[in-house]
């Protein structure tokens, strides 16, 4: 049985308090780029983007990047380079945002850096998550939280957003 733990105002509210978090510690805009992780951090980081023009009136790049041949936790036989949604975008000395929707045990987080350093060496890295669930099995910990959310280990977050899933939330699942 699904629990709503997070409706679509209070999604706006997290987004909106995570964008001003970002504007307040990069002191504006200026040489910032959003790299989403895919599938949902991709559309978490252009409403964030979306959210940055309208306040600083100044357009910010968005990338999505999908980490998956980097994780340590799933076997792999490709040895292809990491891939931006838009090449086009250099990382090179920029203040990168990662975007993603949930944070566990930080392995995600972990192949995504893995996955940068090998685009080129940004200025800095910064982590944006709509949900921290706790229960890190790795050093990793979230620069701008939407919502703390504590879970047992045996529970399961979902994270819809309209732009895939025809509805924003966030619930919670027993596995």
């Amino acid at each position: 049985m699904s629990k709503v733990v997070v409706d679509k105002m209070a999604m706006q509210r997290a987004l909106t308090r995570i964008t001003y978090e970002i504007i307040e510690k990069n002191k504006g805009v200026n040489n910032l780029v959003l790299v989403g992780i895919k599938t949902r951090g991709i559309y978490l980081a252009k409403r964030i983007a979306n959210r940055l023009q309208k306040l600083e009136n100044k357009e910010v790049p968005v990338v999505g990047i999908d980490v998956t041949k980097y994780r340590d936790d799933i076997q792999h036989t490709d040895n292809e380079p990491a891939v931006l949604s838009d090449e086009a975008v250099s990382l090179k000395d920029k203040n990168i945002i990662l975007v993603d929707d949930v944070l566990f045990t930080g392995r995600t987080i972990n192949a995504a850096l893995s996955a940068i350093a090998e685009l080129g060496r940004p200025k800095n890295i910064r982590l944006a998550v709509l949900v921290d669930r706790g229960h890190r099995e790795l050093p990793i910990r979230a620069d701008f939280v939407g919502k703390n959310i504590p879970t047992s280990k045996q529970e399961i977050i979902n994270v819809q957003v309209d732009e895939i899933d025809d509805q924003d939330s966030v619930e919670i699942d027993e596995k």
